[in-house]
């Protein structure tokens, strides 16, 4: 069997590319998105969408990282120089779980929120569990301020079901916390990137 000829940018069958989807939205708060491998070939995720929308981040695939590569994905910019950011992780207040304890995170310096462009905003990419348990794997992931999101809309993703009230895609996730850190910018475009997503998806879902 012929394997199937892949897009190099978003990494998807050519016949599924969504590049053409993305929007360019410029961000002053630079994305670090840390995905899970079996979301990389999921046809409903969104992260890569996300990825290619926003020109100031990075998506690296796995599950346990290497502790000194990831700290300098969480400090240092493209090119391996000390950077002046801080880091920050988006990840809800989750229910205690003897199996996969995590440590209490440390406050979020209120000073930090002053500054977005000083802020890189670290998304984990895959389902409740998984994200869970790359959160437990990767303890430098555990010793950072999360960010916590407010007022959240209900989801449009319409092509994955949600598991809770309130759960978004990594994209609308994204999306929402982008829009507290720089209230002053319309973020909208990467929803609208999504909406093409899901219109796509729908269509092709539909019998004859």
């Amino acid at each position: 069997m012929t394997a199937r000829a892949l897009c190099l940018r978003c990494a998807r069958p050519q016949r599924n590319c969504i590049c053409a989807l993305a929007q360019r939205v410029e961000c002053a708060t630079e994305v670090l998105i840390l995905q899970h491998p079996l979301e990389v070939h999921e046809a409903k995720g969104t992260a890569r969408l996300l990825h290619l929308c926003l020109p100031r981040s990075r998506i690296e695939v796995g599950e346990r990282f290497d502790a000194q590569q990831l700290e300098q994905w969480l400090q240092r910019d493209a090119q391996g120089n000390a950077a002046l950011s801080h880091a920050l992780l988006l990840y809800p207040e989750s229910p205690h779980d003897a199996a996969l304890p995590l440590q209490p995170a440390p406050p979020l310096p209120a000073a930090w929120l002053q500054a977005p462009q000083q802020l890189r905003l670290v998304v984990i990419d895959g389902t409740w569990r998984k994200s869970r348990k790359m959160l437990y794997l990767n303890p430098l992931l555990q010793q950072l301020p999360r960010l916590a999101l407010h007022d959240l809309p209900a989801s449009r993703y319409a092509i994955r079901r949600a598991h809770r009230p309130g759960q978004l895609s990594t994209l609308e996730a994204t999306c929402c916390a982008l829009a507290q850190l720089q209230p002053a910018q319309d973020f909208t475009p990467l929803l609208h990137a999504m909406d093409a997503l899901v219109q796509r998806e729908q269509q092709w879902r539909r019998p004859g």
